[in-house]
């Protein structure tokens, strides 16, 4: 089912992504003159846990089309990128070339890196919004990172929270309709699309997504053998009662733990 998913989401990744990218965020030039102004603002919930960046090596698992990691490589930091799809390949490294730093990107399936061992060890693993949901299987892609971070280094997750994902489901209702709890796989449209003007958006491909709880996340990454440092749940601008999206923070620690069910 992975490669399944994996399939059709590169389908629906590689048309117009370039297009919606222009589209929001300008040319290449024109973003890496903006990121150039505005490198600490953009990476405001990360620096606290990352530190100085400079001389670090830091991997962006699906990295989309580059932002962060332009920011990060713009602040010293030695950076790569995996992503599955062609085009934010095209535009990221267009930014990249403008705002006058090396980026590593390759374009790639994260769970199928050619020569994966040959990447060696990160200082940070980071991965950001809208990322998890393109997974069957957790264990997998938590011990991607595992494998990738050196003893020491530090996993930074930042996604949509479960919790909001259920009750945006609800529209000018008192109770949420969504079911937090739901396991299947389901087709949505590509992120990017909303980018894009209505008579644009005619053959995009639909993305495949499993959600994930709260609880189903927090124990991957502990079986995975990461360290959880801290939950941080971040409030919605439009209804702070309720969060948006949360970042965890995880450790590479080399302790060995007793089995969890003896």
């Amino acid at each position: 089912m992975q490669e399944k998913l994996a399939s059709a989401n590169k389908v629906a990744w590689e048309t117009k992504a370039y297009q919606a990218w222009v589209r929001e965020y300008g040319t290449p030039d024109e973003l890496a003159e903006e990121l150039k102004l505005k490198s600490s603002h953009h990476l405001r919930y990360w620096l606290k846990y990352i530190g100085d960046p400079a001389g670090k090596r830091i991997i962006n698992l699906l990295g989309s089309n580059g932002r962060k990691a332009v920011l990060l490589a713009l602040l010293g930091a030695d950076v790569t990128v995996v992503d599955i799809s062609a085009e934010n390949r095209l535009y990221a490294t267009q930014v990249a070339t403008a705002a006058g730093v090396d980026l590593d990107y390759i374009c790639s399936d994260v769970l199928n890196i050619p020569h994966e061992e040959t990447l060696g060890e990160f200082d940070i693993v980071l991965m950001e919004f809208g990322i998890l949901h393109y997974f069957t299987d957790l264990n997998s892609i938590f011990s991607l990172v595992r494998r990738r971070l050196g003893m020491n280094g530090r996993f930074i997750l930042t996604d949509f929270h479960p919790f909001a994902r259920t009750w945006m489901n609800t529209r000018n209702l008192n109770q949420p309709t969504g079911n937090y709890f739901d396991v299947s796989i389901k087709a949505g449209e590509v992120a990017f699309a909303k980018l894009l003007p209505e008579e644009e958006r005619i053959g995009l491909g639909k993305v495949l997504g499993r959600n994930w709880t709260v609880g189903e996340i927090i124990t991957a990454l502990g079986t995975a053998g990461l360290f959880i440092r801290t939950f941080e749940e971040i409030p919605s601008p439009t209804d702070p009662r309720f969060p948006e999206f949360y970042t965890l923070i995880t450790d590479k620690i080399n302790t060995e733990l007793s089995p969890l069910l003896p």
